[in-house]
C-alpha cells in the first residue's frame, strides 16, 4: 500500500481524474452487480412452475400472491401484469405485459452503458499522463543542468509510466465487470420475455373451454 501511494503521488496531476474514474466505475459496478445478481433476479424456471401449479388449480389469486411475495424481482412483476388481467381479452393481457416489459428493461440496463465509457476515459487519461511525462522528460533533457538532468528525466519517465499503469489498472476491471453485468442483464431480459409468453399462453389455453372453442386445448406443463 505505501508503494502504491508513493507511485500515485509521483504520477502527476492526471492521477486524480484517473482516481475519480476508478471511484465512479467501482460504485456503478457494485450497485449494478447487486441489482442484477441479487435484487432483480430469481430462479425463473422454479418460480414459473409454482405459478403454473396455482393456475392449474384455477387459483389465480394464489399466483398473484406468489408474485407479490417477490417484490424486488422483475419477472414476478411482469407475470403479475398478466395474472391480474386473467379475465380480460387476450390482446389486453399481451399489451399489459408488453408495457411492463418496456418498463423493467431500462431498470436492468440502467447505468451499464457508463462502464465502457469510464474504462475508455481512464485509458485516455493514462495516455495523456504518458504524453505529459514524456514532455517533462524531454524538457528536462533540453533545459536542466547536467547535475539535475538525470533526476528530472527520471521524474518525467515516472509520470509517463505510472499514469499509463494506473489508467489500465482502472480500465481492465471495469471492462471485465461490464461484460459480466451486461451478460447477466441480457439473461434477465431473455427470461422475462420467455416466461411471460409462456404464462400468457397458459392463461389463454386455460380459458378456451369457457369460450366454447372446441373442447379446449390441454394445459401443457412448462419445460425448460
Amino acid at each position: 500500500m505505501p508503494l502504491l501511494i508513493g507511485q500515485f503521488a509521483e504520477g502527476g496531476v492526471f492521477m486524480y481524474p484517473i482516481l475519480l474514474a476508478a471511484i465512479f466505475g467501482a460504485t456503478i459496478l457494485l450497485e449494478r452487480a447487486i441489482y442484477v445478481y441479487l435484487r432483480a433476479a430469481l430462479d425463473a424456471s422454479a418460480f414459473v412452475q409454482r405459478v403454473q401449479r396455482h393456475l392449474l388449480e384455477n387459483d389465480v389469486d394464489g399466483a398473484v400472491r406468489l408474485c407479490n411475495s417477490e417484490p424486488s424481482a422483475l419477472l414476478p412483476r411482469v407475470l403479475k401484469a398478466a395474472l391480474i388481467r386473467a379475465d380480460r381479452p387476450d390482446a389486453e393481457i399481451r399489451d399489459a405485459v408488453e408495457e411492463v416489459v418496456l418498463e423493467v428493461g431500462p431498470l436492468i440496463q440502467r447505468r451499464v452503458a457508463y462502464l465502457p465509457l469510464i474504462a475508455n476515459v481512464a485509458t485516455l487519461l493514462g495516455l495523456l499522463g504518458t504524453i505529459d511525462g514524456l514532455i517533462l522528460a524531454f524538457d528536462a533533457v533540453s533545459s536542466s543542468t547536467v547535475e539535475g538532468r538525470s533526476q528530472a528525466l527520471a521524474g518525467g519517465i515516472a509520470v509517463a509510466m505510472y499514469t499509463t499503469f494506473f489508467g489500465l489498472v482502472v480500465a481492465v476491471p471495469v471492462l471485465v465487470g461490464h461484460g459480466l453485468i451486461a451478460a447477466r442483464a441480457n439473461a434477465l431480459i431473455d427470461d422475462i420475455e420467455h416466461y411471460s409468453v409462456k404464462v400468457i399462453n397458459l392463461l389463454i389455453a386455460a380459458r378456451r373451454p369457457e369460450r366454447g372453442q372446441g373442447g379446449g386445448a390441454p394445459v401443457i406443463p412448462f419445460r425448460n
